[in-house]
């Protein structure tokens, strides 16, 4: 007889995979390192604090850890690209360019998140995880993308904190940026609004124009071994730090560029860059 004292407790599935086992194979970790979050309280079903033994629909449970949604679903890819100059990013070039989907494997079909112009090189995931691919691009989560640009001539230290404060272009200011001259010639530039050709132009407003543009970081991902026209799979870890930098959270506007990190000022929707 139940005691009517005791609170209920939410209804589990019976049917369904074991948690653990889901987790394991979404890379978070072992099956041992996965049941300890789970007992640590640190996962979610459904937004209830998951119990070990918990059995979950993969198609249609939404499974979180620390708050980050875990791409569960079997057959979900996740790809690095090192984009080389020349290749467009599209998965079809009615002009019969190279394209960046045909950089990686053909099955399971996937498409790129975000764009970059056929002269810019550097990181680009393709997925066929719509719902990641969406949060990494959409306004409200702007996710920060860092670049190194090879300008012409050499910017001054009011034309960098220009690039800091925002620029005024044809299509309205843009956010406050994180800049930083590495170099003569050499600036590093963080944005999370992705317009069209949005760094170049940024830099033309400067008065020193883009001769080189290379993609270095997407959110917390980076990875300076991966050579152009290679790709390679993000591991779970990866996975999970970009669904939690994909969260929509309120902007603030960034400080001046100290050199010790990326900032997170406010979003507009990737576009080519």
């Amino acid at each position: 007889m139940t005691d009517p004292s005791q609170p209920s407790r939410p209804t589990e599935p019976a049917a369904g995979e074991r948690l653990q086992k889901v987790l394991a194979r979404a890379g978070i970790g072992s099956r041992r390192a996965s049941e300890d979050l789970i007992v640590g309280g640190h996962v979610r079903v459904n937004g209830e604090v998951a119990r070990l033994g918990r059995r979950v629909d993969v198609d249609h449970d939404l499974v979180e850890v620390d708050g980050a949604a875990v791409p569960v679903r079997p057959g979900l890819v996740y790809y690095l690209l090192n984009k080389p100059t020349g290749v467009v990013t599209t998965a079809d070039d009615p002009q019969g360019r190279p394209t960046v989907v045909a950089l990686v494997p053909d099955e399971p079909r996937v498409f790129p998140v975000g764009r970059l112009d056929v002269g810019t090189e550097g990181l680009l995931v393709l997925t066929n995880d719509g719902e990641l691919a969406h949060r990494l691009t959409h306004p409200s989560f702007g996710v920060d993308k860092e670049y190194l640009a090879h300008v012409a001539g050499s910017p001054s230290r009011s034309a960098v904190r220009r690039l800091r404060e925002g620029v005024e272009l044809d299509d309205g200011p843009t956010a406050p940026a994180r800049a930083t001259l590495v170099a003569p010639g050499l600036v590093r530039i963080t944005i999370h609004e992705g317009r069209n050709r949005q760094v170049r132009r940024m830099c033309d407003a400067i008065g020193h124009p883009v001769e080189r543009l290379v993609r270095t970081r997407i959110g917390p991902i980076a990875d300076r071994r991966l050579k152009p026209g290679t790709w390679r799979m993000l591991t779970g870890d990866e996975v999970l730090a970009l669904e939690r930098a994909a969260v929509a959270r309120p902007r603030t506007p960034a400080p001046a560029d100290t050199g010790r990190g990326p900032g997170r000022p406010g979003a507009r929707r990737s576009r080519q860059t």
